[in-house]
């Protein structure tokens, strides 16, 4: 349980690399939650068309945490087997992953939380390298 693991976590996608000593695993976890359906406001249809288009504020809030919890229970199962992590992040997701973690009794793990935009997975992997002090592993010459 020596290995790190680094999370970019929005509520579209998780992408967890996982430094071990043979290298690096890098696992993309997308999210199935459907952004909220906008209210019109003022329409110029005729008749009740909010109430025929768009669901009620909580069945659609209970949609969407209902999601929200498959996808973090996922990514936490994801993260069980790594000893230290650094949450990545643009938005709320990565406070939420990390009250999560604490409620599974993995808070302790979090090494740090850090605000991060958009990230390609090379830098991500760097960014995780860079934290937890670890070097790219080298290829071998062929012998």
């Amino acid at each position: 349980m020596n290995d790190h693991a680094g999370v970019w976590i929005d509520h579209h996608k998780a992408i967890i690399v996982g430094l071990t000593p043979d290298g690096e695993v890098t696992l993309v976890i997308p999210s199935k939650v459907e952004k909220h359906l906008e209210r019109g406001g003022d329409s110029p249809m005729e008749g009740a068309y909010e109430s025929r288009q768009v669901p009620a504020d909580d069945s659609r809030q209970r949609a969407l945490t209902g999601g929200l919890n498959i996808y973090y229970d996922a990514v936490i199962a994801s993260l069980r087997d790594y000893g230290s992590l650094l949450i990545l992040g643009p938005g709320e997701a990565k406070k939420e992953l990390h009250s999560r973690l604490t409620k599974s009794k993995l808070g302790a793990r979090v090494a740090a939380i850090e605000a991060a935009d958009k990230m390609t997975d090379r830098q991500l992997v760097a960014k995780v390298r860079t934290y937890f002090g670890g070097a790219a592993p080298r290829k071998q010459p062929p012998s």
